[in-house]
């Protein structure tokens, strides 16, 4: 279980533990309406952090498929300078084989 989902686990527990608080006991109003307070509080606390977890799971997907187009991006890149490389080494032969036969004729 990861730690995020630990301690929403323990923040419900500890909501629940206030909902029953203010149900069983008869506590002064004083009491009560500072439970109250934490109980909402704490509530939007975790609604706040519901909400940033969201953004970074939204940032983590779209940083995720940058980095996949990145990496596609960049074999491209490296496919075509193997190709380019290829081509002037050939290039480099045929060159080398046409200097040679004028060579050969010149004599």
């Amino acid at each position: 279980m990861s730690t995020i989902e630990q301690k929403e686990k323990n923040l419900n527990q500890l909501i629940s533990k206030l909902n029953s608080l203010t149900l069983t006991y008869s506590q002064p109003t004083y009491e009560v309406e500072k439970i109250k307070t934490e109980k909402n509080e704490i509530l939007r606390q975790k609604i706040e952090i519901e909400k940033k977890n969201q953004e970074l799971l939204r940032e983590h997907k779209y940083l995720k498929e940058k980095i996949k187009n990145l990496q596609l991006e960049v074999k491209k890149k490296v496919e075509f300078e193997e190709n380019f490389n290829q081509e002037i080494d050939e290039l480099s032969e045929e060159t080398e084989n046409l200097v040679s036969e004028i060579e050969k004729w010149q004599m």
